[in-house]
C-alpha cells in the first residue's frame, strides 16, 4: 500500500501560480499512473490531470488545459515524485487537491493522499 502527501498549496490571486507536489511511498509498490483530483465545495471530486510514470504520456481536464502542466520526478529512488505547475490560476481553480495512484491498468486509483487546500482569489 503506498502512502501519498501533498503540498504547495496556499493562498494566490487570480492569474497566479502555484505548484503541488505529491510524494509517494511505500512498500513493495511502483505506480502506473498518478493522477491529481480535486474537489470544491458543494461539488463532486473531479479529474484534474494524470501522467503515465515516467512521464510519457499526460492527460488533462478540458478546464486546466493549457494552464497546468503534471511532470513526475524519477531521480528520488523509493520516493515517487509527481508535481503539478498550475498557472493563469482562477479563482474556479479554488479547491481541495488530492493526488492519487492506480497501480496496473486494470485497477482504479486505490491510493490517495490527505489533499493540499488551493485557494484563489478574484
Amino acid at each position: 500500500q503506498a502512502q501519498l502527501v501533498e503540498s504547495g498549496g496556499g493562498l494566490v490571486q487570480a492569474g497566479g501560480s502555484l505548484r503541488l507536489s505529491c510524494a509517494a511511498s511505500g512498500r513493495a509498490f511502483s505506480p502506473y499512473v498518478m493522477g491529481w483530483f480535486r474537489q470544491a465545495p458543494g461539488k463532486e471530486r473531479e479529474f484534474v490531470a494524470s501522467v503515465l510514470w515516467g512521464g510519457r504520456y499526460t492527460s488533462y481536464a478540458d478546464s486546466v488545459k493549457g494552464r497546468f502542466t503534471i511532470s513526475t520526478d524519477n531521480s528520488k529512488g523509493l520516493v515517487y515524485t509527481m508535481y503539478l505547475q498550475m498557472n493563469d490560476l482562477k479563482p474556479e481553480d479554488t479547491a481541495v487537491y488530492y493526488c492519487a495512484i492506480k497501480v496496473s491498468s486494470g485497477t482504479d486509483f486505490g491510493s490517495w493522499g490527505p489533499g493540499t487546500q488551493v485557494t484563489v482569489s478574484a
